[in-house]
């Protein structure tokens, strides 16, 4: 049997490389080889710190009866969802026409062209009423094929067709002050006043909505609601969802933030960092940050994805047996491993959350761990040519090609490094970045090759959603002077999803975070001086602003070169700072008691 999984660049995918599954991964010649065959596709989608695709694993593919069958009657396919989301969302879709038990590992049974006709989750080795078993499950789809196929590839159709009805969007009015404030009254009349945070089991800490909830002008016109975001990270850092190094868990499996899933994502605990960071929980912004540093960092600066679930304890594999341990036990056991990938997009929610939180608490230290991973994912993750791929593993770029959240999420994080550092070449890189993102195109090959239908959900899951991710660089791009053209495209984005965000805010935090930017007049700080620990410019991030800009005169120069027109004169003199409010700035001000905290 060929081992195609063993030189990829997934440790998902590596795993399963021993399997006697005749594993193919996601690409062309799978969909030749069904083809030839005359088969279904068996696409197996899951990422390496899934702890049910572990158990699936053991169960089912490492059974050579088991893949016996599924070799014999389909083409199986293995897809990690870190590295191709675009596949992952469409087959989760699509799985939505089947199931109401979406998840990973998410197993979808498809005709030679990709076209979903059946889907699920996990499934056992043996009955567990009213699970079938995955082999019971494996024949009766074999059965339906051969069978019944005109019917499956019906089905498949009508799948696809509802998918790119639902995909499509109707312009609305841009939301007003008093609309963003009943978004956010609607998620905040979600929130458990017993335990904090928002909903029953399972409980998510839902970074993206509570982000949506800081925004200033969420503060000014539905308090109370601003408020639940405080109470909910309050709740989840003095709970088991917070390991005692500091890290966040993915989520907790009962009401009260007990008996976390213990697998730790970069992208929540990111996002995390920032929600810490504004809510001035100080303690909390370090331990994660740490976190980041200590476990998630790969050599040569980059972020892995992820620390697993699971770790090897006295012979046997243990489900969060190793974050049970107090601290000072730990040393002596085997860490989880960390999946080491460096996906781009979410490498930059950590780069803008290392480098607003380390230049908001003086910490060099944070800053430079994020240029140092903006380093890695601009030489690694971007070829020659300009071209953005998804990720890459120990310097080696992978094949997927980089999403528009990716291109969005790098941007906006190298614009949040480009102020904390006051470095021009950072910021003029994220606009690059953003300009590709606004172009549009790019998307997985394979899908639009065998016009497999892409997703139609537009809301965030653990991250931004596309759309969200571009929009929200486009405000800080526009904020920074880079023109009203960004600003108009992130109101077009808005625009377009407006009708979804007010009927389903809950799912929208991030596009509604974008809509309060677009309603309020920004507020822009910008400090020039050579002294950048100096008493003015500690005053300046204190105050509660969109841009707070410290720079050289040299550097307010480059940046006002660049076309960020921000920064345009105020490279003239030095220990001066300028409060600009929409682009007007006041007089500049010298003495740090003159800097008005307040909006």
């Amino acid at each position: 049997m060929t081992n195609r999984l063993a030189d990829t660049l997934s440790p998902y995918l590596r795993a399963h490389a021993d399997n006697p599954v005749d594993w193919y991964p996601w690409g062309e010649e799978a969909f030749a080889e069904a083809r030839r065959r005359d088969v279904p596709l068996l696409i197996s989608i899951g990422y390496s710190t899934c702890h049910w695709c572990h158990v699936m694993a053991r169960e089912s593919f490492a059974d050579p009866q088991t893949a016996a069958i599924m070799n014999d009657g389909f083409v199986a396919v293995k897809v990690d969802r870190e590295e191709h989301p675009d596949v992952d969302a469409a087959y989760m879709a699509a799985a939505s026409a089947f199931t109401r038990n979406l998840g990973w590992p998410l197993t979808i049974f498809a005709t030679p062209r990709g076209r979903a006709f059946y889907a699920g989750t996990y499934w056992p080795p043996e009955p567990r009423p009213p699970m079938p078993s995955f082999r019971d499950v494996l024949a009766a789809v074999e059965e339906a094929w051969t069978q019944r196929r005109a019917q499956a590839e019906e089905s498949a159709d009508a799948v696809t067709d509802a998918l790119a009805r639902a995909a499509a969007s109707v312009p609305s009015d841009l939301p007003d002050a008093a609309a963003i404030a009943e978004a956010a009254g609607a998620v905040a009349a979600r929130e458990d006043r017993l335990f904090g945070g928002f909903g029953g089991a399972p409980k998510f800490p839902v970074a993206t909505t509570l982000r949506f909830l800081q925004d200033p002008l969420v503060r000014e016109h539905a308090p109370d609601a601003a408020a639940s975001a405080s109470r909910a990270l309050a709740a989840m850092s003095a709970s088991d969802l917070r390991d005692a190094d500091g890290g966040f868990f993915r989520y907790a499996t009962r009401r009260d933030w007990t008996v976390p899933h213990y697998e730790r994502m970069l992208t929540d605990n990111a996002q995390l960092l920032d929600v810490a960071t504004d809510a001035g929980e100080h303690d909390t912004a370090r331990g994660i940050a740490e976190f980041l540093l200590a476990v998630l960092r790969r050599v040569g600066g980059g972020f892995g994805a992820a620390q697993d679930s699971e770790s090897w304890i006295d012979g046997e594999r243990s489900e969060g047996g190793y974050y049970l341990r107090p601290v000072d036990e730990r040393a002596a056991l085997q860490p989880p491993e960390v999946d080491g990938k460096v996906i781009t997009g979410w490498n930059g929610l950590a780069i803008g959350a290392l480098a607003r939180a380390g230049a908001l608490r003086a910490e060099p230290t944070w800053i430079d761990a994020a240029a140092d991973a903006a380093d890695v994912v601009l030489r690694v993750n971007r070829g020659p040519d300009g071209t953005m791929v998804r990720a890459s593993l120990d310097g080696r770029a992978s094949t997927a090609v980089a999403t528009p959240a990716d291109r969005g999420l790098l941007a906006d994080g190298l614009f949040a490094l480009a102020l904390a550092t006051g470095e021009a070449s950072w910021a003029i890189t994220a606009r690059e970045l953003l300009d590709e993102a606004l172009e549009g195109g790019g998307g997985d090959p394979h899908l639009a090759a065998n016009a497999i239908a892409i997703s139609p959900d537009h809301t965030d899951g653990d991250l931004p959603s596309d759309a969200a991710a571009v929009a929200a660089a486009a405000l800080t791009a526009w904020r920074l002077g880079a023109g009203d053209r960004y600003r108009a495209a992130a109101e077009r984005t808005v625009r377009e999803r407006a009708a979804q965000s007010r009927e389903q805010p809950f799912a929208h935090g991030s596009l509604l975070r974008v809509a309060a930017g677009l309603v309020s007049p920004p507020r822009q700080v910008v400090v020039v001086t050579r002294d950048a620990g100096g008493e003015l410019a500690r005053a300046a991030r204190a105050v509660d602003a969109d841009v707070i800009a410290v720079v050289t005169p040299d550097q307010a120069d480059a940046l006002a070169a660049a076309g960020f027109e921000l920064f345009e004169g105020k490279g003239e003199s030095a220990e001066r700072a300028y409060d600009c409010r929409d682009f007007a700035c006041r007089l500049p001000v010298s003495e740090p008691a003159d800097l008005v905290s307040e909006r």
